[in-house]
């Protein structure tokens, strides 16, 4: 049975076994902690893309959400960021301010965004607050892995899965030709659209499968006490903020319910619980094939966080968990091209900019027009960060992308890991990363712009590289 076959067949609950123990494990120490990183308000909500206003009120605090681990010989963190994306040049700031704090090399943390939609999107607007927060962050960042490097102490871990189908559906449909209006270049011919009307008459088939593992990686005290939870799921976020608040999204509302379900409130150590994402750049949780219930502000985000809350701590509840274990982490820079736009695309891009001063609002080609000559500043090739991590015989990839779920996918089936999950938004950002035939069929996700920026052939590349490097930490 393949991976994904057996993703398919995937039982309430598996709990992955130790079968595979290294010689050369170690006695496992585990840290936690969180850092705020709520920005003031008044600070822009734009994206490169959607235009949301500043903010006005703060619905719940951002955080970023670390994890240590160390088996005596090697040390990794990893970095829960509540954020939309976060680039690479702050990441790598707070790493460097966080290795001079605690020793940790800086290829041993991975640091993601959470790609909540309802935070600052900086490098779009760079005025006062902006720039304020901008140098806040990283330090914030790192603030997390020191606290969490402070709380070391000696651990057990355990990790499992279940598949939860319920909230994970594929955003890509193929649509009747006719029912697909222009792209923002004014050109015709794509063969897919991003959220098409739900429950219409057009609809002919999803564009790509779904990933519905939700995976559980859980950490006790040596007596058994909780200490952590990092939980990894493929769902794009959920919506349904209030416009101009700041907000977490489900990832937020998961770790808050996970802390309340622990029970452990230790005012020295406190319980720390994150929910990363998977590989969700073509999914969200829309049905598609049924008309859309509206619901009230934060009642969906708030549903789907604790059903799944409740889920994770199930499994964790199950789990066999140790205290001996391997830990090991590889990081590679891969160069890969820019689709720069054309001397057509450009005097198209340059005429619309031109028309767009002074308005209040952009329109859907002016924001291209904008992105197309943000574009073209941008170099011809770029070094991406790739990384992945052992934990025992589980296997952790970082992925700098809005990774489409067929990718993650076909990771965990060719992983040499018996149990292995994605984050990505880990470690910078670079944009959506569709197949080559993804980019093909067209749609949102493949039109070149900041949020679409690497070659047509960059997902085959990154998938090789992701999976050399999990066989490099496997050895």
């Amino acid at each position: 049975m393949t991976r994904r076959q057996l993703l398919s067949a995937l039982p309430a609950c598996t709990a992955w076994s130790f079968a595979r123990a290294a010689e050369s494990a170690g006695r496992l120490h585990a840290g936690a902690a969180t850092s705020n990183i709520t920005p003031p308000l008044g600070i822009s909500l734009d994206g490169p893309i959607s235009q949301n206003g500043p903010a006005e009120h703060v619905h719940d605090e951002l955080h970023a959400r670390a994890f240590v681990l160390g088996d005596g010989a090697t040390k990794i963190a990893i970095v829960i960021c509540d954020s939309t994306m976060i680039h690479r040049d702050i990441f790598d700031e707070a790493k460097a301010i966080a290795t001079a704090a605690t020793g940790i090399p800086a290829g041993n943390m991975l640091m993601a965004a959470t790609h909540t939609h309802s935070t600052p999107r900086l490098g779009v607007r760079n005025g006062e607050l902006e720039r304020w927060y901008r140098d806040f962050l990283p330090r914030r960042i790192a603030d997390a892995v020191t606290r969490a490097n402070n709380n070391l102490a000696p651990a057990k871990i355990g990790w499992g899965s279940t598949s939860v189908p319920d909230y994970v559906f594929n955003r890509r449909w193929f649509v009747k030709p006719e029912a697909i209006p222009p792209n923002p270049f004014g050109k015709k011919g794509d063969r897919v659209q991003m959220n098409p009307p739900a429950g219409g008459t057009d609809l002919l088939k999803p564009a790509g499968p779904v990933d519905p593992e939700l995976y559980v990686l859980s950490l006790q005290h040596e007596d058994g006490r909780p200490l952590a939870l990092l939980a990894n799921y493929g769902l794009h976020y959920v919506g349904g903020s209030r416009r101009g608040e700041l907000s977490a999204d489900y990832f937020g509302l998961f770790s808050a319910r996970v802390r309340e379900l622990a029970g452990h409130e230790d005012p020295d150590v406190p319980f720390v619980a994150a929910m990363s994402n998977g590989t969700s750049g073509d999914v969200n949780a829309i049905d598609f094939e049924k008309e859309r219930v509206r619901s009230e502000p934060y009642e969906r985000m708030r549903a789907i966080a604790h059903d799944l809350a409740d889920r994770v701590m199930q499994i964790a509840a199950n789990l066999e968990y140790r205290g001996e274990l391997k830990l090991a982490a590889a990081t590679s820079d891969l160069e890969l091209g820019i689709r720069k736009p054309d001397a057509e695309r450009l005097r198209w891009a340059r005429r619309m900019w031109a028309e767009a001063q002074g308005a209040e609002r952009l329109t859907r080609p002016q924001v291209y027009a904008r992105e197309t000559l943000l574009l073209e500043e941008f170099p011809d090739r770029v070094r991406i960060p790739m990384q992945a991590f052992r934990i025992g015989d589980l296997g952790v990839a970082g992925i700098p992308n809005e990774v489409f779920a067929e990718t993650g996918l076909a990771i965990k089936q060719l992983s040499s890991f018996e149990s292995t999950f994605t984050i990505e938004l880990a470690n910078g950002y670079h944009g959506y990363l569709p197949t080559a035939e993804q980019h093909g069929w067209g749609g949102y996700e493949s039109w070149a712009a900041t949020s679409s920026q690497l070659e047509v052939d960059a997902e085959t590349k990154i998938r090789a590289e992701a999976l050399r490097l999990l066989r490099e930490v496997s050895r």
